[in-house]
């Protein structure tokens, strides 16, 4: 077997094509797919041995599959973390996080800005085990620091936010976190190790929904935790014993996206610049938050730490959802979808979708308004782009 993740001094973009992949005696090019749920031994001994864990191999594919092992090789060598355990999706990353690392009495300090099942979860299910969660505002560190108590084992950050692109200091949080024996988790999704690495940043953990960016066609779900082998391997029983795992094609797809991640990133950044600056220019645009926009709050944080600013904007048309209504349904090229990460580009209003299961309360808490609309911009001709949404924005100011 050849193993393609033993140069360390490879930079981002050999590794997202490279490592993980193992050869096989077929010294096949392309890495292979392993649909298959058992494997084989030579005896009864050797199974004995691996089911036992003495002996490393393959063992069900619920927990040991060669093709998930490749994503999870791959994806830790792009984060630089130790270990990755892939998921079958980025819901059930997080809550084979929760699940591994908290128990009952236990508090997590979040910011107000999560994806809205992130907070279902939180809020409802890890409630019936008697798991706290306070939220605040990603940007403001004197009320993470004011939230956090004894009690407080996680932090838990999407940065930037979603659909607002706020971005929180990872590396103030990281220190908070250690100050008080807590754990930084971040939501890596929007950016992916290509543009942003929290572990580097002192995160301790980082969660991916592989649907998104990693795949980058909206192809397949999955998702993926990576940190350091010690917290990993908690994960790792969560997964092994509960069963939300990866399937072998899911990994494979997902194999395949990070070879072209750092290409399509920056192409989607390169976008989404262009489409901020013409939405600003709109007479029929009220707001637009994206940090890569000079006045954004945390724009200067944002280029400190990430090495682009993203694919998701948000923007603020005035009439409420009627009016952002109107926009989204005008529009005949761009999808109206909730899913994001694609080189399609998709449009939704997140009141009513993504965000939709929140009280009112808590969209007014997290910006969510009536008139936000969500874009994540896909790679099409950006001249394309913006006609599409002018043919809305266009009629509001008539």
């Amino acid at each position: 077997m050849e193993d393609d993740t033993v140069e360390p001094s490879w930079s981002l973009e050999t590794l997202a094509i490279r490592a993980g992949h193992e050869r096989t005696a077929e010294q096949e090019h392309s890495e292979p797919i392993f649909p298959t749920s058992s494997f084989v031994y030579g005896s009864a001994a050797e199974a004995a041995r691996k089911f036992g864990g003495e002996e490393p191999g393959n063992v069900y594919s619920r927990f040991t599959n060669p093709t998930v092992r490749t994503f999870e090789k791959r994806l830790a060598a792009l984060e630089g973390g130790e270990r990755c355990v892939a998921t079958s999706s980025g819901m059930s990353a997080i809550l084979s996080t929760a699940l591994a690392l908290l128990q009952a009495g236990d508090e997590i300090v979040a910011s107000r800005s999560l994806f809205g099942s992130t907070v279902s979860l939180f809020d409802k299910y890890l409630a019936k085990l008697g798991i706290t969660t306070r939220y605040v505002e990603l940007s403001d560190l004197n009320a993470w620091e004011a939230a956090v108590t004894p009690a407080t084992k996680l932090l838990f950050a999407e940065t930037p936010s979603n659909p607002l692109a706020e971005v929180a200091d990872i590396t103030a949080l990281a220190a908070l976190a250690k100050r008080h024996d807590a754990l930084l988790a971040i939501d890596n999704c929007f950016l992916t190790p290509a543009l942003q690495q929290p572990l580097a940043l002192g995160a301790d953990l980082v969660i991916h929904s592989a649907t998104k960016y990693l795949d980058g066609q909206g192809r397949a779900v999955g998702g993926a935790v990576v940190g350091s082998h010690q917290l990993l391997e908690e994960i790792f029983g969560v997964v092994r014993t509960c069963g939300p795992c990866l399937s072998p094609f899911n990994a494979w797809v997902f194999t395949k996206g990070l070879e072209t991640l750092s290409l399509r990133m920056n192409a989607h950044c390169e976008n989404t610049q262009q489409l901020a600056q013409w939405l600003v220019q709109h007479p029929g645009v009220a707001h637009v938050y994206y940090s890569g926009l000079t006045d954004h709050p945390q724009h200067a944080l944002a280029k400190q730490q990430q090495k682009g600013f993203g694919a998701v904007l948000g923007f603020e048309v005035n009439g409420g959802q009627a009016a952002a209504w109107q926009v989204i349904d005008a529009t005949q090229m761009v999808s109206i979808t909730g899913n994001l990460g694609d080189v399609k580009t998709t449009i939704t209003h997140p009141a009513t979708t993504t965000h939709g299961r929140l009280s009112d309360a808590q969209k007014s808490a997290a910006g969510i308004s009536p008139g936000l609309i969500r874009v994540a911009v896909g790679l099409e001709s950006q001249a394309d782009i913006q006609r599409d949404l002018a043919r809305g924005l266009d009629q509001l100011t008539r």
